[in-house]
């Protein structure tokens, strides 16, 4: 197996253009700020040697200018188009290395879990990590071939169709299913967290 690589995509922690819908339940401001101590946690707590830890920037000028995030970390740009086609771009330019895409927004993620998302790409193709809202907070690719046409098209993202669409476009690929985590898009999902997450 090459050299597996998790890819955290990241939008620069700036008012009014990361966590709109958090910020319009604290402010703006607010949500910023906490996306950007939150995405800092996460990056700390999964730099780990059994992977390759890749940022993936939004806006795409961020892999280069932004100095928010840790230097010695590799930065890629996500790319246009909708989350879909952005999150098949990255495993496009990243295969045939095992690939595991993950958001800034996830407060319970652990080493633990990304290990058990590579793990399961090993007897499958295709690894998710689901939400609570039938979305999910992970995928993973793996394998010789590239993904099928039209992988990750016309997914009703941010509902709770967001799994079922995705996996629909690929058919034709055995995949598994790893821990339930939440993510944090309402001042509802923030006031469940534990206190010592950011």
């Amino acid at each position: 197996m090459r050299r597996p690589r998790l890819v955290v995509m990241l939008k620069e922690p700036r008012a009014g253009r990361v966590k709109t819908r958090l910020g319009r339940d604290i402010g703006m401001t607010a949500a910023a700020w906490w996306f950007r101590h939150q995405s800092a946690s996460i990056l700390r707590r999964l730099d780990d040697p059994r992977w390759q830890l890749v940022i993936a920037a939004s806006p795409d000028r961020a892999a280069s200018t932004c100095r928010i995030w840790p230097a010695h970390l590799p930065r890629m740009a996500q790319g246009g188009g909708d989350l879909g086609q952005r999150m098949a771009g990255i495993i496009h330019r990243l295969r045939p290395d095992p690939v595991v895409i993950i958001g800034g927004d996830i407060p319970g993620i652990m080493p633990i879990h990304i290990a058990q998302a590579f793990g399961a790409l090993g007897s499958a193709p295709l690894t998710f990590g689901p939400a609570d809202d039938g979305g999910y907070w992970l995928i993973g690719f793996s394998g010789p071939r590239p993904p099928p046409a039209g992988f990750l098209s016309g997914v009703r993202w941010s509902t709770r169709h967001a799994l079922a669409d995705s996996i629909a476009t690929a058919p034709d690929l055995r995949h598994r299913l790893v821990a339930t985590l939440g993510d944090v898009d309402t001042a509802a999902d923030l006031a469940v967290l534990p206190r010592h997450f950011p």
